[in-house]
Formats: structure tokens, C-alpha cells, sequence
């Protein structure tokens, strides 16, 4: 580490004696409230501890170090929270998502970024959530189903492989690059222990990379943030500047946010002494697309048949019959089905069927909300269909408030008790906010709560 430090005080200067101290004390928590989910104003009353506002994002605040098992608490189970290091919160921030984008997260997992710019969208445009370890993009697929995401696509897949075959499609890009994680050192020993300066060397190399791939994604007058959370120059500026230097249709410009440090005039650094634990982000616009670029385009005939009829026959009448008994008729449509799983597709994902795209060779793991399975001589509704539906669209309701015994139960995977005339499946919610389901019959509510996901104990 003796390396490291000799690095951090060129770099810090009069500033190098704060970070030292830093360094010693515990690290920061955070949390973001999803508000695809729940509201601001009475999430810390329905937490039940302290919570204080960051700079860094709009529904991000800090939690402290006191605060234990959060992730068996159940507006954590319902997506109404999302556990994010504070300073982590900044890239999103900067990318500035506006409604109705179509947005690209290259390497998404496990989720905190995508499902901060999904909470941007609101609904709208098209978040592309992309992650090239499979076993990392389980766990952004859980993720984005337990915040309640509707207009999200998950691949796994290379950024050279994915990018090309999706060329001038978004309006923003999210490269959160991986690094070698020096602002992780203050909660990961590890990260400290797998420190060399051939690591980072190594990271700014792939870093390069799969920013000159993520450039072909992105549209004329598009923008891009590229971000990491270490300290390093080779990793952070060094990056840049070469981006720039290779790419002349590109420029930094200003994120017009003034948290941690300026550097390289736009881009920001955040080190532990401006509250966070370590980031770094700069954003760039794509001025122009050079002239062999070939952007992707819509095939008008194609979309007009997709809109006209469900994409394939057996998500067709008794699928649309079978979810209407349960959702309300404007809940769910455009469905899509793949194998025994039926998916159902926003207006904007139905639209991206149109454009060619083989998502089998994508590495397409998921499009939409998965809402039913197939199971041959019936259909049973998926967790995924009810924790994104909106709470007043589902036929049958049960809401259980925070301080409720029904509902740790009911987290526990037990069966508990409803109102006799409650029959068939349920939305269960937790202060409003959609949780799960079951199956209710005679004042009994048969617990459908994915097993991996309960609590224990």
C-alpha cells in the first residue's frame, strides 16, 4: 500500500493529511428511495432510524452505521429502497436522463446505477441494461424485477459485441467502467490486499476499450458518461484524455453538478472528505457520427405488424383472458412469448422488435415484465408481474402496514390470514407499495413468495 499512498499524496497534495484520516474511519452507507415505488416524503417514518440527504442524487441520503439487517426490512424486499454508497449515486446524476430516452448501462450489475437511471425514465423510453458475467446479470435481473421495472432489456454480453449491432440507437450511455476499486478501500480489505499498479494498468487498458465500443451505440448529439470508482489518474483522466485525443467527434462538456472536485476543467472527482467513499465521472457529447457509421433503423411494416397482434400465438387470447382476471386490462399488453414465460412489453420495447435485431446472438436474457408461465393446461401468474404492477390494478388486494405481524409472516414464507371474500390470486402490498402475492381461499392467503428471496430465522 506504501505504493498507493506515495500516488494519493502526488495526486492530493495539501489535501493528502485529510484523506489519511479518512482512510480510518468507518465507511459511508447510503441508500436511494425508488421512486418507482414509494415516496420521499415518509420513507424515513416507515424505516423507523435517521436518514440525512447527499448531494450526490435527488432521492439518495445516508444512513448510519448503527443501522442493521436492512436488507431483510420489507420496503428493501419491495423496492421501495435500494442500498447504494453514496458518492456511487453521482454518475447517474450527471448523465442527466430525461423522460422518454432510450439509455444504455454497458456494465449494469448488480443494478444500483440502472435502477437509478430507470427511476429517471419513469416509465418512459428504453433502459438497455447490459452485463457480461452471467451469474453478475442474475443479479441485476432480480434487481430491476424488485424495483419494479417495466422498460428495461438485460443482456449479457461483450460491449464490442453488443454495441455495433445497436449502433446510433441511444440518446444516453452509462459506462461505469470496472476498475481497480481503490475508492472501495475503506469497506473492502480485500480490494486493498489485490492492489498493484500492473492491476490498474491493466483496468485503464480495458477501460479504453470498452469506451471506444460503447462509442458506436451512441447517436449524434448524444451524450455518455464514463465513470469508475477509483482514484487513479491512469484509470481516470488518463482515460479521458486519450478517449478524446482518438475520438475528435467527441467533447467534455459540463454536467452543470458541482459535487467533490473539478478535473480536466468538467469532470468530477469525489474523494472521502466531500462524502463520499470514491468516484470519478466525466460526461461527453457525441457532436457528430463519423461517415462509416450506419446507425440502426426501424422497420415500419415490421412494427405495424407487431402492434396489430401479440408477438406469437401462444401469448395470444387465453393469455390476455387469463391476466385480465387477475390485472386490470390496461396493466399489461403487447405480450411476448419465449419457451413456457410470457413477457409483457412497454409500447417502447415493442417498438425495439422492430428493428432486426437477432437477440438470441445479443445475449437477450429478458425483455419487459415476465408475467405468466405457461404450464401447459393452465397459466400461473410470476413474482415479477406483481412487483411491478401498480398497486390499484390488480383485482384482488391485500395492503399490510409496516407494523403489521401478517407481513413478516407473509416475508417468512408463511401462509396468513385475509379477508374471507378475497379468492384467487393477490397482490399483497406494504404501505401501498406492491411486494408480491398469493393465492387467497377461505380466509387464507397461500404464500407466493419466491423461496430464495424470503427471510429466515
Amino acid at each position: 500500500m506504501d505504493e498507493f499512498l506515495f500516488k494519493m499524496k502526488d495526486l492530493l497534495k495539501d489535501d493528502y493529511e485529510a484523506f489519511v484520516k479518512c482512510m480510518d474511519e468507518p465507511a459511508y452507507r447510503g441508500l436511494r428511495v425508488n421512486t418507482l415505488k414509494a415516496q420521499k416524503e415518509n420513507i424515513e417514518e416507515l424505516l423507523g432510524f435517521k436518514l440525512s440527504k447527499t448531494p450526490f442524487c435527488d432521492s439518495g441520503y445516508y444512513i448510519g452505521n448503527d443501522v442493521e439487517h436492512i436488507g431483510s426490512h420489507p420496503l428493501h424486499h419491495a423496492g421501495a429502497i435500494y442500498m447504494q454508497e453514496p458518492s456511487a449515486m453521482s454518475a447517474v446524476t450527471m448523465l442527466s436522463v430525461k423522460e422518454g430516452d432510450k439509455v444504455l448501462d454497458l456494465c449494469a450489475a448488480p443494478g444500483s446505477k440502472t435502477t437509478q437511471i430507470a427511476q429517471a425514465l419513469n416509465g418512459t423510453g428504453l433502459l438497455w441494461s447490459n452485463e457480461i458475467v452471467r451469474n453478475r446479470a442474475s443479479i441485476l435481473l432480480s434487481n430491476l424485477e424488485r424495483c419494479g421495472v417495466k422498460n428495461a432489456v438485460v443482456s449479457s454480453n461483450s460491449p464490442e459485441n453488443l454495441c455495433p449491432a445497436l449502433e446510433g440507437f441511444f440518446d444516453k450511455i452509462l459506462v461505469d467502467a470496472p476498475c481497480s476499486g481503490e475508492g472501495m478501500f475503506r469497506k473492502d480489505e480485500g480490494a486493498r490486499a489485490e492492489w498493484s499498479k500492473e492491476h490498474v494498468l491493466s483496468c485503464a487498458t480495458r477501460q479504453l476499450h470498452i469506451l471506444n465500443s460503447a462509442k458506436v451505440a451512441l447517436k449524434a448529439g448524444g451524450e455518455l458518461v464514463y465513470s469508475t470508482c477509483t482514484y487513479s489518474v491512469e484509470e481516470n483522466e488518463d482515460v479521458v484524455e486519450k478517449f478524446l485525443k482518438e475520438n475528435p467527434e467527441f467533447e467534455l462538456i459540463d454536467s452543470g453538478e458541482n459535487f467533490g472536485v473539478s478535473t480536466l476543467k468538467y469532470a468530477r472527482r469525489i474523494f472521502p472528505m466531500n462524502g463520499g467513499e470514491g468516484h470519478f465521472a466525466a460526461k461527453f457529447r457525441k457532436n457528430y457520427a463519423p461517415e462509416n457509421e450506419r446507425p440502426i433503423t426501424e422497420d415500419k411494416k415490421k412494427n405495424k405488424k407487431r402492434v396489430i397482434k401479440p408477438a406469437m400465438q401462444k401469448a395470444d387470447k387465453s393469455a390476455c383472458e387469463f391476466l385480465n382476471a387477475v390485472f386490470d386490462e390496461n396493466e399489461y399488453r403487447n405480450l411476448y412469448s419465449v419457451g413456457d414465460k410470457i413477457y409483457a412489453l412497454t409500447d417502447e420495447l415493442e417498438k425495439l422488435l422492430s428493428y432486426n435485431l437477432d437477440l438470441k446472438k445479443l445475449c437477450v436474457i429478458k425483455m419487459g415484465v415476465e408475467v405468466l408461465q405457461d404450464l401447459g393446461k393452465r397459466f400461473e401468474p410470476t413474482h415479477n408481474a406483481f412487483t411491478s404492477c401498480s398497486e390499484n390494478s390488480a383485482k384482488n388486494v391485500i395492503n399490510l402496514d409496516i407494523k403489521d405481524e401478517r407481513l413478516y409472516k407473509f416475508l417468512h414464507g408463511e401462509e396468513i390470514k385475509v379477508d374471507s371474500s378475497l379468492k384467487g390470486y393477490t397482490l399483497v402490498c406494504v404501505e401501498n407499495i406492491p411486494l408480491g402475492f398469493g393465492k387467497a381461499s377461505s380466509g387464507n392467503l397461500k404464500n407466493k413468495y419466491p423461496k430464495g428471496l424470503r427471510n429466515n430465522g
